[in-house]
């Protein structure tokens, strides 16, 4: 089976693990604050808190911004849930709004009309590695007096004119181990803001300002050194990483680019996507539809994947929640995209047979 996704450890990340164990140093050491600052230079930032998971970030940087009960937070409905879940779990209330066809990404557009008196931020989600619309969101943001945060989970490195994402506004990624550099599990924080990163430094330790001497409440969303010391070795890979899953990207896109139905990711020399996935579309026009071409990899042992079948929205959790938001190019594109596996394992040989069993479907000889 070709995997969709693989993490890339190696001896690197096995001796520095090994030098943690040997330490006897597990927790609250100086690899976590050696991890967060390296991170933060990598982004452009001039802080960063390494916590538990993505998903911690995103409640973190809502927490520390002062959102509140009752604040509606503008997001997209394409996404992890974990995205509309972070203002749950405070909460506040996410407000959807629908997505550009070609990016899979919020619609700058539409974001305006769905703001109110109530609304105090938008979280913006770099799906599948490649940045939104920046420079308009910004003014958006500016205009309307609004807290940004950016949900980056799946774009480390990603560029938008030349600036990497989580640094227009707050910063929050995910070291998942399917992510484009991992630690297992684990998530970062980056900001300009130094009172920002104090009050989120307070918050995942219990509010304590000294130890055993809390002045809010507080929790643990802490990082091990042991995930940490694998973060740093995996930074340091992260350009490289990029690099081939780019490389992998174009050698798809030229071979794939002619074919009736398939409708591609934009791939461009200075488009700062870094391809967490390759997400297609299979449109109406390819001779089968998109869950047989789905089953028909699957069948070549070519692990294609879904993401994600059903919208925010749309999930049973939202509608007892009683959101009925009609979305029109979300709830289309969710019935067409498909993801190949793209990432730095995947050989030269796996890309021409997913390129040979998706022409055998076109031309209808599986």
């Amino acid at each position: 089976m070709i995997p969709i996704s693989k993490p890339i450890l190696g001896e690197e990340e096995e001796a520095a693990v090994l030098e943690v164990l040997r330490s006897g140093i597990l927790t609250k050491g100086k690899k976590v604050e050696e991890f967060e600052n390296s991170f933060a230079e990598f982004v452009g930032c001039r802080y960063g808190v390494a916590t538990t998971s993505g998903t911690m970030a995103l409640i973190l940087a809502l927490l520390a911004s002062g959102i509140k009960e009752g604040d509606e937070i503008i997001t997209t409905p394409f996404s992890f849930i974990a995205t509309a879940n972070s203002c749950l779990c405070i909460h506040s209330r996410p407000v959807f709004v629908d997505i550009e066809e070609d990016s899979f990404n919020i619609d700058p557009s539409k974001i305006e009309e769905k703001i109110t008196p109530r609304t105090k931020a938008i979280i913006v989600v770099h799906l599948f590695g490649k940045p939104c619309q920046m420079t308009k969101i910004l003014k958006i943001c500016q205009k309307n007096k609004l807290i940004l945060i950016e949900d980056a989970c799946q774009a480390h490195g990603a560029k938008f004119g030349g600036r990497l994402v989580g640094s227009f506004g707050t910063g929050c990624f995910s070291f998942y181990a399917t992510k484009n550099m991992t630690t297992g599990e684990g998530g970062m924080i980056t900001t300009d803001s130094s009172v920002l990163a104090d009050k989120i430094r307070l918050l995942r330790n219990h509010g304590e300002e000294n130890q055993y001497y809390s002045s809010f409440l507080g929790y643990n969303f802490r990082l091990t050194d042991i995930q940490a010391t694998i973060g740093i070795e995996q930074l340091k890979k992260l350009n490289k990483f990029n690099r081939i899953r780019r490389e992998n990207a174009w050698y798809l896109s030229r071979q794939l680019g002619k074919i009736r139905g398939i409708v591609l990711p934009e791939v461009r020399a200075d488009l700062g996507h870094v391809f967490h996935q390759f997400t297609i579309r299979v449109t109406n026009e390819f001779p089968v539809s998109r869950n047989q071409l789905l089953n028909i990899l699957q069948e070549s042992e070519i692990d294609a994947k879904i993401y994600y079948p059903l919208p925010i929205h749309r999930q049973e959790l939202y509608r007892k929640l009683g959101y009925r938001d009609s979305l029109p190019v979300v709830e289309k594109t969710v019935g067409e995209v498909l993801s190949l596996p793209i990432h730095p394992q995947v050989t030269r040989n796996d890309l021409d047979k997913i390129i040979l069993v998706i022409k055998r479907a076109a031309t209808g000889k599986v």
